[in-house]
């Protein structure tokens, strides 16, 4: 007989329902926070907080370099998947890590190099604009596209055709950017150079990057002001994997795997912590307290719960293995607070699969996940890595699960086992860009909290009051009772919008 069999069954986000509470002027959609930990840090760092509570999930149709840096600037990040080689996952985070994001880290050249050596590095970087420091890194001046032709000046030096420092706009130890655009503006130029006290270049601001971190406000980045990155690796080739992503600045990792209570992940997490201690690390998926804590002991950062619940997966189908999402979140939910109690760290809970619509993404928070990661909600957009086709009239993108054949095509298995799939493959309506699609999703999460009366996550935690509804409540709380015609028919599909 079995070691333990719960006769209750556990539940979906789809049976439950959040009650009013009493909303207020502090709880207006408008100045309601969806600030949420991503991580656990021993100094409560700024850069390990998200801005709004989604993360793109850590898949080859979902998490690319154009989505780490769009849902970085909106606020949340996306987890850029392993599948991949070690080089290529390297290149998609030093890409968002050196995208300009307000103060950039320049690529600075020496004086004394001659115009055809920075030319190639020009070709390498994209960049078109460098500083020039002498050895101790004392700000000499700019040499841009426009102070140089190479069939001309190939074997001059860049001190040469430089613009020198005396004839350039300065700020010093300017850690605004408004005051840096005021700046770039009374002085008619489009880049400022960023010196300490001493002349020592610290950054380069220029005027459009200004433009684009102004009309991102909720934008998450490191202390260097670089978009905030977060990578996924696996139990496997971790030892070689890690360190490469270090070496491109990655703020935060994160194992991939369907089962997190495992020794392979101890080893994994016990190993990066030891070698990489300034790089929290994610680990998951549990489904039980005993597993939520057996990934914080072996010094798991923040925890992604959820096994078998996501559009793509079939490892219930397969397995037999699972449970639904919410009972999932309740459990280890309780099992955070309880070890919070205990320890004074509070390690965030992420809800992994089975979050079909924005309703869920705001249950989900109210039963106590701090932030969700979806698939399919991403897939859907501009930004995703995988190419529009048109399928009857419709225009659509590929969507696949990192337990499917085609993802599993990668030589190294995401899954111990390789003989059969956990995962499907498949398609999905295409959205457009993904800041066009988010902006109603938060609305509909703030208006969900400010109808509880709360005007936090941390509050919803503590406030939300939900009740389970029958199948009858559910179809009660869509369209019903009405014909809308072909068009308008779409009761029956709810869609994360």
């Amino acid at each position: 007989m079995a070691k333990n069999i719960i006769l209750e069954p556990s539940r979906t986000l789809a049976e439950y329902r959040l009650l009013p509470g009493l909303s207020t002027n502090e709880t207006k959609p408008e100045d309601i926070s969806l600030r949420t930990p991503l991580v656990f840090s021993e100094g409560n760092k700024k850069k390990f907080y998200l801005n709004i509570p989604l993360v793109s999930a850590a898949m080859q149709s979902v998490s690319g370099t154009k989505m780490g840096i769009e849902l970085a600037k909106l606020g949340g990040t996306a987890f850029i998947f392993c599948s991949q080689s070690i080089e290529s996952q390297a290149k998609m985070i030093f890409k968002i890590k050196n995208h300009k994001a307000g103060f950039v880290k320049p690529r600075n050249m020496k004086p004394e190099m001659t115009i055809s050596q920075m030319y190639k590095i020009r070709q390498q970087t994209g960049f078109s604009t460098f500083p020039v420091v002498n050895e101790n890194d004392i700000f000499l001046g700019l040499i841009s596209k426009w102070d140089y032709d190479i069939s001309l000046h190939k074997d001059f030096l860049v001190k040469d055709r430089m613009i020198s420092r005396k004839n350039i706009e300065v700020g010093i130890n300017i850690t605004n950017l408004l005051e840096a655009n005021q700046i770039l503006l009374e002085s008619h130029k489009s880049i400022l150079p960023i010196l300490d006290e001493k002349g020592k270049l610290l950054y380069m601001v220029f005027r459009k990057d200004i433009n684009d971190q102004l009309d991102n406000p909720l934008e998450v980045h490191d202390e260097k002001k670089q978009l905030l990155a977060v990578a996924a690796i696996n139990t496997q080739d971790y030892k070689e994997r890690i360190p490469s992503l270090a070496e491109q600045n990655v703020d935060v990792l994160s194992v991939d795997s369907s089962h997190g209570h495992s020794v392979f992940q101890k080893e994994t997490l016990k190993w990066s912590n030891k070698n990489f201690p300034n790089i929290p690390i994610i680990g998951g998926n549990v489904i039980t307290k005993k597993g939520f804590r057996f990934l914080v002991n072996n010094g798991a950062a923040a925890v992604k719960v959820g096994m078998g619940g996501g559009s793509i997966c079939i490892t219930q189908e397969q397995k037999g293995t699972g449970r639904g999402l919410a009972t999932t979140i309740i459990e280890v939910g309780e099992e955070r607070d309880r070890h919070f109690k205990e320890t004074g760290k509070y390690i965030p809970v992420i809800a992994d699969g089975g979050v079909t619509s924005t309703k869920d993404i705001t249950i989900a928070l109210a039963l106590g996940a701090d932030y969700v990661m979806m698939g399919r909600y991403f897939a859907r957009m501009e930004e995703s890595p995988t190419k529009k086709i048109v399928v009857n009239n419709r225009v659509m993108k590929p969507y696949w699960g990192e337990g499917s054949a085609r993802a599993r095509d990668w030589k190294i298995k995401r899954y111990e086992q390789a003989k059969f799939v956990e995962g499907v493959e498949g398609l999905v309506e295409y959205a457009g860009r993904l800041r066009d699609n988010l902006d109603e999703t938060l609305a509909k999460i703030k208006s969900s909290m400010s109808t509880c009366g709360v005007k936090n996550i941390k509050e919803l935690h503590k406030k939300a009051e939900l009740e389970l509804v029958s199948a009858l409540s559910i179809r009660e709380g869509k369209v019903h009772d009405i014909y809308q015609g072909a068009e308008g028919n779409n009761s029956e599909n709810e869609t994360t919008n």
